[in-house]
């Protein structure tokens, strides 16, 4: 198939979006097909505000349009509810396209928390880009139900996996880490106002709290935390060393959707402590972590999981099958976008 996936989330951001596109597309085209990803990169674009570090595409009209086209697509999948998705969205409804489109974020509850903006408003935005799709792709059974309860039916499941090359039980330590008094707590991720991550830092445990990562609220966190230790971003090998050396995995967010960090720690052997929202709630069972609004309560039950069956679980979860997922769901256009 030649599958076109739009997205305002793209290389060079870090984050679970980019990460989960990236390596769905890496098995599809594994797997024979063709993937078009049509990102912010090939347009014009300007700062998020209160995010800069995202860029937001500015389009001339008809330009989102016209690539489409040109990739002549069996399936178009749209990503995101950004400037490149709007335009994606009004390019297949004007001609009758079926489409599929991805709930990644808790958006409504990611916007309030940049904008103080009330969510049940985001969430009239969310069911109106959300509701022409011929299917909204859902990470878990949790965010099907939300979806569902907010008036969107058509839910289909699209899970995520991860490198399991990679992220596994054995293999080197991140000395630095290693070296510092335990139990070793440790967050992964963006360094940013809506991953909570000052609820993590001000929960008071013994040994050491660890943030690997980087984002826009690093330097305001390390002057009000100076007690933590932030080690910036790491990657490839570095991010596996980096789970290895945990006593514990602290995953803070409200509003993350899955959490691929949560079953990477889980892959490398490092039990889960978190809050009991959408996400940990349908991935963290009591043999591979802890939940509990109170994050030193859930680190506590947390840090005597069995490492070996953390990362039995953790191994279960697949990219592979997460590209057939995606796959399944996808509506083929037929002869509709040979006519158009």
């Amino acid at each position: 198939m030649r599958i076109a996936i739009v997205t305002d989330a793209w290389a060079p951001q870090v984050n679970g979006v980019v990460r989960t596109l990236g390596a769905v597309r890496a098995e599809l085209q594994a797997m024979g097909h063709h993937v078009a990803i049509l990102a912010p990169d090939a347009h014009a674009s300007v700062p998020c505000p209160t995010y800069p570090e995202i860029r937001l595409a500015v389009l001339r009209p008809g330009a989102l349009g016209r690539r489409l086209a040109a990739t002549a697509p069996h399936a178009i999948h749209i990503a995101t509810e950004g400037p490149l998705g709007l335009a994606a969205r009004r390019w297949c409804i004007a001609r009758r396209l079926p489409f599929t489109t991805a709930y990644h974020t808790q958006f409504p509850d990611y916007v309030s928390a940049r904008t103080r903006i009330p969510a049940a408003w985001i969430w009239r935005y969310v069911r109106w880009f959300h509701a022409p799709a011929a299917a909204v792709l859902a990470s878990t059974p949790g965010v099907e139900a939300s979806l569902n309860a907010h008036g969107l039916p058509r839910v289909r499941r699209w899970g995520r996996g991860v490198d399991l090359d990679l992220f596994t039980p054995d293999g080197p330590v991140d000395a630095v880490i290693a070296a510092l008094p335990r139990p070793i707590h440790l967050y992964v991720g963006r360094v940013a106002i809506e991953k909570n991550l000052h609820a993590f830092l001000a929960t008071p445990t013994t040994g050491s709290q660890v943030v690997v990562g980087d984002g826009p609220a690093r330097a305001a966190l390390e002057q009000r935390f100076p007690h933590a230790h932030f080690l910036g971003s790491r990657f490839g090998a570095a991010l596996a060393a980096a789970y290895r050396s945990a006593d514990v995995f602290v995953f803070p967010s409200r509003t993350d959707t899955f959490g691929l960090v949560m079953i990477e720690a889980l892959a490398c052997g490092t039990p889960v402590a978190a809050l009991p929202v959408t996400g940990p709630l349908d991935l963290i069972g009591p043999h591979y972590g802890a939940l509990d609004e109170d994050l030193s309560v859930a680190i506590l039950r947390a840090l005597p999981c069995d490492r070996q069956a953390c990362a039995a679980y953790g191994r279960s979860f697949s990219w592979r099958r997460s590209a057939q997922e995606f796959l399944d769901a996808l509506v083929p256009l037929g002869n509709a976008c040979r006519a158009a």
